[in-house]
């Protein structure tokens, strides 16, 4: 791990976490917490086996993470992120955030995971109208399916399906996250291929934070 040697919070903090996939490993194990070496491998595609093993032990050595020895059935040494760790959650949120306006295109060798999915609506919508009746979107994008709940002022996702979804959004990731965090609107989605089935007032409930941006 280089040093960029200068007495500066920001340089510090980016001597710790500012090498290539570093922040990804952080945000593997925020979404799916405690993980072993093949579930991050898996969830970071294109990293070569030896550098996670370089990345890791860097982390740990910085306080990031740890490991432990799981017991049977597992058997095998799980990462986590220490209270250091987590507490980059809200730094790469923001980071997320301001990424987002660079989201509109996706590159035929571009690949997008279920988990992806499955975080971005929690880390990056608010629920418009806390007081009304919950409700529940269904997100399809090929293979992948995953439930938005929102209600009581949350809003919560996880990978899966539905039977009885008020409103499902069906079509290639830029069209789904990019309505959901208002990178794009309606019109737009339907355009490059969303479908939308179900009740599209539902939509009105979801705050997309970038807008604040």
């Amino acid at each position: 791990m280089r040093s960029y040697g200068q007495y500066c919070s920001i340089a510090r903090a980016l001597d710790v976490v500012g090498d290539r996939w570093t922040l990804l490993i952080v945000r593997e194990l925020l979404i799916q917490g405690p993980c072993r070496f093949t579930d991050l491998k898996n969830g970071l595609p294109g990293i070569a086996a030896n550098l996670l093993s370089t990345r890791l032990r860097e982390l740990e050595d910085a306080g990031l993470i740890d490991h432990e020895d799981a017991p049977p059935p597992v058997a095998t040494a799980l990462y986590r992120l220490t209270e250091t760790g987590r507490e980059l959650e809200p730094a790469l949120r923001a980071l997320g955030r301001w990424g987002l306006r660079y989201m509109d295109t996706v590159a035929p060798t571009d690949t997008f995971l279920p988990q992806w999915l499955a975080y971005v609506p929690t880390w990056f919508t608010a629920d418009a109208d806390p007081a009304a009746a919950p409700v529940v979107i269904q997100l399809v994008v090929g293979d992948v399916h995953a439930v938005v709940d929102i209600g009581a002022g949350s809003v919560e996702t996880r990978v899966g399906s539905i039977d009885a979804a008020d409103l499902v959004l069906d079509g290639p990731a830029n069209a789904v996250l990019g309505l959901l965090t208002g990178v794009i609107d309606l019109e737009v989605a339907q355009r490059i291929g969303l479908t939308v089935c179900g009740d599209r007032e539902v939509l009105t409930r979801l705050r997309p934070l970038a807008a604040q941006s």
